[in-house]
C-alpha cells in the first residue's frame, strides 16, 4: 500500500510541476491559468515557484527510486515527506488568503494527507 500511495504523491507531483507547469487548471489559485500566475497572485517571488518546484520534482524522483532501491534513501524521503507536508500546509494557507473557494485546496489536503500516511509507516 505504501508503495502505491508514494507512486500517486510522485506521479502527481511530476504531473503538476513537469507536465501541467504552463497549462490552465481549476485548481490554480484566484484566475490564474498558469503557475507562474498562480504565484504572483499570491503574492509570491518567481526564485521561491522554481525553489518549491524544483525541491517538488527532486523528492519525486528519491520516491520513485525508494520503490526500487529500500532503505537507502529512507532518511531522505522522510525528511523530504516532512518538508512537503508543511508546504502543503502553505500552500492551502495561500489559497484561503485569496479566498479560493474549499475546492482548489483539495489536491494540496490529498497530497498532505498521503504524505501523512506514508510519514507514520517509518
Amino acid at each position: 500500500m505504501i508503495v502505491v500511495l508514494k507512486l500517486i504523491i510522485a506521479l502527481g507531483l511530476l504531473n503538476v510541476w513537469v507536465i501541467r507547469f504552463d497549462k490552465e487548471s481549476s485548481f490554480r489559485g484566484g484566475d490564474s491559468i498558469n503557475m507562474t500566475e498562480e504565484f504572483n497572485t499570491y503574492g509570491l517571488p518567481k526564485t521561491f515557484m522554481y525553489s518549491i518546484g524544483l525541491f517538488k520534482v527532486i523528492l519525486s524522483l528519491f520516491l520513485i527510486f525508494s520503490l526500487f532501491f529500500g532503505s537507502k534513501f529512507d532518511q531522505i524521503v522522510y525528511m523530504g515527506l516532512v518538508f512537503l507536508s508543511f508546504i502543503m500546509i502553505g500552500s492551502i494557507i495561500m489559497h484561503f488568503r485569496v479566498n479560493d473557494p474549499l475546492k482548489k485546496s483539495v489536491p494540496a489536503l490529498i497530497i498532505l494527507f498521503l504524505s501523512i500516511i506514508v510519514l507514520l509507516t517509518f
